[in-house]
């Protein structure tokens, strides 16, 4: 008896899947993970703004219990410390130009933020705020790199690295970056470039974070293009030329310090 005949089956290969697909996979699960821990703790969350429950200080712990996960308790504790740093320099400018600010609140893998109760005068003002920041955490960071080298520990080089790596990270010229509020001070239409970079990043390594900066970005830059021609922001955005180099000089320094600092801190090999 000869055997039967397989039987013939069609075949058609395997698509793959579109790159537009991935993308939009990888940055809206995070995001919709994200909208159901806010979701599920909306009332804490509410309380939290609303009644003041966390302090700092509880802020702070709970951040670093949570980078802890990531990367050990004194992980936690450098990161935390380090931010911490960075937007102290804003609450002295903030108080040195007499507006009242809060202490920086933490919120975990968001970083942190400082609460003030008026805007700065005009673009100027809200640049020096906004240098303040990374010029101070800039600060921090090389001194963690010193002690680094004295005791000759990659953990702490490494710390500065990520030190220095957050402060650049600021100054990505877009809204509510540093940067931006910094380079608001030049010419606003620079939110622009800082919007095609970020997108850039957003579109090579999907983050749900850049997400977030990135639309918080345009939605700023959109609403500032439609009031443009209101009197009392022209008057805002008038910056005097030496103004405007003071602070070119400072944001392009402080850029190419950060880039040279984090080569010079890069630990290539586990510690």
């Amino acid at each position: 008896m000869e055997p039967l005949p397989e039987p013939q089956r069609d075949y058609e290969p395997i698509q793959p899947e579109p790159a537009w697909r991935s993308l939009a996979r990888k940055l809206l699960a995070p995001l919709a993970a994200l909208g159901v821990i806010l979701y599920k703790f909306k009332f804490l969350i509410f309380a939290v703004a609303k009644f003041k429950v966390f302090t700092v200080a509880a802020s702070m712990i709970v951040s670093v219990g949570a980078y802890a996960l990531l990367g050990g308790w004194w992980f936690g504790v450098g990161l935390v410390g380090l931010i911490f740093v960075h937007e102290i320099g804003h609450v002295i400018e903030l108080r040195r130009q007499g507006i009242p600010a809060s202490a920086p609140l933490f919120i975990p893998f968001l970083g942190a933020f400082v609460g003030m109760k008026q805007m700065p005068k005009n673009a100027w003002k809200e640049a020096q705020v906004a240098l303040a920041g990374p010029l101070l955490g800039t600060a921090g960071a090389a001194g963690v790199w010193i002690v680094g080298v004295a005791l000759d520990s990659n953990f702490l080089k490494a710390m500065a690295f990520i030190g220095f790596l957050i402060n650049l990270f600021n100054l990505l010229p877009i809204v509510p970056l540093d940067g931006g509020r910094a380079v608001a001070a030049l010419h606003p239409s620079i939110w622009i470039a800082g919007l095609a970079g970020l997108g850039a990043m957003a579109y090579f390594f999907p983050n749900p974070i850049l997400l977030i900066v990135l639309l918080l970005g345009a939605m700023e830059a959109w609403q500032r293009w439609r009031t443009r021609n209101a009197p009392e922001l022209q008057e805002y955005y008038r910056v005097k030329p030496w103004q405007r180099a003071a602070v070119a000089t400072v944001y392009l320094g402080l850029a190419a310090f950060l880039v040279l600092a984090m080569n010079a801190t890069h630990v290539p090999r586990h510690f």
